[in-house]
């Protein structure tokens, strides 16, 4: 038996493997969906170990080997992680996933999961932002950077990227569009004993909810300042809902104590919206959900004004947490421990440390009261704690150069008992409502 032989040059097979190549890729692209909605660049798509960012989809060899990406349109790169159509950034620039790749020294960056950039310890899981060496902002920075080598030395830099230019079409301006930036202050404070006696400076973003009724106007709430027009605070604090008389509120920033006026750092607004969360539940009296909206103008149709005791604070992205024991501060003008009838005349705050999810809603704590939709917090020896009066203030916690709002005051058994820490509204769920509902275009 004779088989037969085919004389086949090195060029000839080359090409046919180069076709083969080719047909085993057009028969792929038929089979495969491409994303058409941009998904947000924490969403990501693991297939056999590779990541796709972005909305990508993998393709796979017949091994279940990842071979390629599938990137949707706009998005390019290995793993789709680069913007085509973004050329600057918003706010800390969080959100930015364009294509610059040097610092503004003009160096190269490196890869973020280069063995040089882990070796010190900087993302030693989930190669930090992706595989690639494009500038980023993982760790709320004042803008995005990247790891660079000068000389024998890793260090961090900035990159040279333009900040976005402002939205004249928006009714809604963010703080940086403003020309504010948020989570700055100054870093003075009188300490009393039992707690601080704070100054509004140390807190510029605290504000004073006040409802008028027949009796006067009363002190109701706390909230914190998001952007020259827009008060976040708590749901509970209207039990009227969608029908409360919003002519009959009024929202203060810049103020030191509840019982007196300065007109020098104070400044009075008026509410002209008030968005409650759709979901706001109180059936198993948890609050569920507890997080309003505020919007404010003052008698002349301003908002408010920037100044030393009047300033934003930032707000965390979606989703993003804090690890357990980090310390924080909340603010309130309520009472100063429990069983006092009266409330604090002065701004206080008081140090914090957030417990893991785990703790709060263990039998121990919360239990089944607790969800995701909160977080709770406390001092050590339980000597520190938010109290009835402190509703809808602000939890607060620095990160890096700025001051992020990561809890509302909602709710708790009593004030500084052992195992009862207080309960906050966790902000980072929320901040795609907030964007919704304000029409902002960031929030930090």
């Amino acid at each position: 038996m004779h088989l037969l032989q085919v004389s086949v040059s090195k060029e000839e097979a080359e090409m046919a493997g180069f076709c083969l190549l080719r047909l085993i890729l057009a028969v792929a692209a038929l089979t495969v969906c491409t994303a058409q909605r941009r998904l947000s660049p924490s969403v990501l798509h693991e297939k056999s170990g590779v990541v796709c960012l972005n909305g990508g989809t993998s393709l796979l060899s017949p091994s279940g080997r990842h071979m390629l990406c599938f990137c949707p349109d706009g998005f390019s790169g290995s793993n789709c992680e680069r913007d085509e159509s973004v050329s600057c950034f918003d706010g800390l620039g969080l959100q930015y996933r364009g294509p610059v790749s040097k610092s503004e020294s003009g160096r190269e960056c490196l890869e973020w999961d280069s063995e040089s950039v882990r070796g010190i310890g900087a993302y030693p899981k989930n190669h930090g932002p992706g595989r690639h060496n494009y500038c980023r902002n993982p760790d709320y920075s004042r803008r995005p950077w990247c790891y660079v080598r000068t000389g024998a030395r890793i260090v961090k830099e900035d990159c040279d990227i333009p900040r976005c230019a402002k939205d004249h079409g928006s009714g809604s301006l963010t703080g940086a569009q403003s020309g504010w930036q948020c989570g700055q202050r100054e870093e003075r404070n009188m300490k009393v004993v039992g707690g601080a006696l704070s100054t509004v400076e140390r807190h510029p973003w605290m504000a004073a909810v006040f409802s008028r009724s027949a009796r006067g106007r009363s002190f109701t709430c706390g909230g914190s300042l998001i952007s020259p027009c827009w008060v976040l605070t708590a749901a509970h604090c209207f039990p009227d809902g969608t029908k409360t008389s919003l002519h009959k509120l009024s929202v203060f920033v810049g103020k030191n104590a509840i019982n007196e006026t300065d007109a020098q750092r104070e400044q009075e607004l008026r509410v002209s919206e008030l968005f409650i969360h759709e979901h706001f539940d109180n059936t198993d009296g948890n609050y569920n959900n507890d997080i309003a909206l505020l919007k404010i103008r003052s008698p002349d149709g301003h908002c408010a004004k920037e100044s030393s005791s009047v300033k934003t604070v930032c707000i965390p992205e979606a989703h993003q947490s804090l690890s357990a024991g980090t310390s924080c501060e909340v603010t309130g003008y309520g009472r100063e421990q429990e069983g006092l009838w009266y409330y604090s005349q002065y701004l206080r705050e008081a140090k914090v440390n957030l417990l893991s999810q785990d703790v709060c809603s263990s039998k121990e704590y919360y239990d089944s009261m607790f969800t995701d939709n909160m977080l709770c917090a406390g001092s050590p020896d339980w000597s520190a704690d938010a109290c009835k009066g402190d509703s809808g203030g602000p939890l607060v916690c620095r990160v890096r150069e700025r001051v992020f709002l990561f809890g509302v005051v909602s709710w708790g058994e009593g004030c500084s008992r052992q195992f009862r820490p207080g309960v906050y509204t966790k902000v980072s769920n929320y901040y795609n409502w907030i964007l919704e509902k304000t029409g902002l275009l960031s929030l930090s």
